[in-house]
């Protein structure tokens, strides 16, 4: 048939145009960090906003967070008990920001397998700020979660949340061709 699978062995994938904090059936939601981890703007504002103050002060121990990694953290206020904080590079002044981004991505699965987390939801990480091209994202997601589920994973399921049909449309892309040639 015509249609794509959108799901992996023992993961399945889904692309949603909705809104990364209203996402309460998962265990964790990723929020796509500053290095300083603090309150900012797009995603990250949105989720210090409904974890409330406790957030940022329980992450300040663990700041700077270097770009590339990751880090588990309660959800406080937020429906969902945990928040994975990972930090992509600036597409405008850092070469490597793609290489960085991957690593991220993997930083995020290797945490979220450590700690046996069963369903992310997840924002199309680097779009913002940091500028990174969503096809760009949307490949490098793919890629990562893909051979996360080859290699076995804790994760069942993953729910990216995207601002707008034109993002899902190339997370969808990228995931169903990245399936098909894994």
């Amino acid at each position: 048939s015509m249609r794509q699978r959108q799901s992996s062995p023992r993961m399945k994938i889904e692309i949603v145009v909705g809104n990364i904090v209203a996402q309460p059936d998962a265990d964790a939601v990723v929020n796509s960090a500053n290095t300083n981890l603090r309150l900012g703007s797009g995603v990250a504002g949105a989720i210090h906003t409904a974890a409330g103050p406790e957030l940022e002060t329980f992450c300040r121990p663990f700041a700077p967070l270097a770009a590339g990694s990751a880090l588990i953290t309660p959800g406080f206020k937020l429906p969902n008990p945990w928040v994975i904080h990972v930090v992509a590079a600036s597409f405008v002044n850092n070469p490597d920001a793609e290489g960085v981004l991957e690593q991220a991505l993997e930083s995020m699965m290797k945490v979220a397998n450590a700690n046996n987390i069963k369903s992310l939801a997840m924002p199309a990480i680097g779009t913002g700020i940091f500028r990174c091209p969503s096809e760009l994202s949307a490949t490098s997601t793919a890629r990562v979660l893909t051979s996360s589920a080859s290699h076995g994973t804790s994760v069942e399921w993953v729910r990216v949340c995207v601002a707008s049909e034109a993002i899902r449309f190339a997370f969808s892309s990228a995931i169903a061709h990245t399936i098909r040639y894994s």
